[in-house]
């Protein structure tokens, strides 16, 4: 895989500013191209342009909306992250099944790299990065 399959594009979705824009420039050290979204309908509106290959949401957000609708590119991945201390409230089902991982910010950036850097591979590998592009309804959590 050269440098260009290796970047992906990631989303990180939250309310702390700061934090965000240190795990920016965590996955940007890596080699990944990162946007920032203050809130779901922001990053609706920025994924329906540029669809993410990681899409990576605060789980507050997560929980209150119940359903994020964002899409993600063909073989993308959801992560959630939590603030260290952050609350356990139940996720719904459907967004349980949905999700890859979920982290603790900023605790486990590395880890959050990883993941980036797995989903990049594992789309290159199966071709799904490369497929036609899959029904809406695929593609939105």
């Amino acid at each position: 895989m050269d440098e260009a399959e290796s970047m992906a594009l990631v989303m990180l979705v939250g309310t702390d500013a700061a934090l965000l824009e240190g795990v920016a420039q965590t996955l940007g050290s890596a080699g990944h191209r990162v946007r920032l979204a203050h809130g779901l309908e922001e990053a609706r509106r920025v994924a329906a342009q540029d669809a993410p290959m990681l899409l990576v949401v605060e789980r507050s957000l997560a929980v209150e909306a119940r359903t994020l609708g964002v899409r993600t590119a063909p073989g993308g991945a959801t992560v959630l992250f939590r603030v260290a201390g952050g609350d356990g409230a139940t996720l719904p089902a459907a967004l349980q099944r949905s999700v890859l991982a979920e982290v603790t910010l900023p605790l486990e950036r590395q880890r959050l790299t990883a993941l980036a850097s797995s989903v990049v591979e594992r789309a290159h590998q199966v071709g799904r990065s490369r497929a036609e592009t899959p029904p809406e309804e695929h593609r939105r959590i």
